[in-house]
């Protein structure tokens, strides 16, 4: 009997470590899905004109810290990947922040842009609205970003609004750790001129946005 209950642990062990065994040659042989999907892409996708796949899989401090927390960053953690994107704004070469509103609200309605049919160096849209209610006229915009109607109207249009509002535009991350909103600046999306004109869009008083 004795002998028998020493045989049944030792089965039981033997059961034991073979799973154990099974497992960590499973989680040794788990595919690297991130690998993988960067290699289908490269097979499968072409570079054209400034769709290029260098935007696809290549990826700056900020998105891989970003990509590798999807749950959100710590606070210090966050507050340090703000001020490394706040020191990649580059201002106004002339020190004037505002361009022509009218031009403004042209680039906020136009989402084209930086896709293969476009070609090398043609002008990019800001879709903000998109993402953002702008005026009181327009009725179709989305709601992933607040509100901006009357931005200019409720901050005014201070130094410290100017430096703000311009480093938003330009690395919303400068603000917002792994914010959605585009790096507009930051990647080139849109010109020093064309910022320009989206800021007098949001804070010249004779703007839609601030009707």
């Amino acid at each position: 009997m004795k002998n028998l209950r020493i045989n049944l642990r030792i089965s039981h062990i033997s059961v034991l470590l073979a799973a154990i065994c099974s497992t960590a040659l499973v989680s040794a042989a788990e595919p690297d899905y991130a690998k993988a999907a960067q290699e289908m892409m490269k097979a499968d996708f072409k570079s054209k004109g400034p769709a290029t796949m260098e935007r696809m899989v290549q990826q700056d401090e900020a998105q891989a810290l970003c990509s590798a927390n999807p749950q959100g960053l710590k606070a210090k953690v966050a507050k340090k990947l703000e001020q490394s994107q706040l020191a990649t704004v580059k201002y106004p070469t002339d020190g004037q922040y505002m361009g022509d509103w009218k031009n403004g609200e042209k680039i906020a309605q136009n989402g084209r842009g930086m896709q293969s049919s476009d070609a090398v160096g043609s002008v990019n849209g800001g879709n903000c609205y998109a993402c953002h209610q702008m005026s009181k006229t327009e009725i179709s915009f989305g709601n992933i970003g607040p509100s901006l109607y009357q931005y200019g109207k409720t901050r005014g249009s201070s130094p410290e609004i100017l430096k703000y509002t311009w480093g938003k535009l330009y690395n919303a991350q400068a603000y917002n750790a792994c914010s959605r909103m585009p790096r507009f600046g930051h990647n080139g999306v849109l010109t020093e001129a064309q910022l320009k004109d989206v800021m007098a869009l949001l804070l010249d008083g004779e703007s839609p946005v601030n009707k």
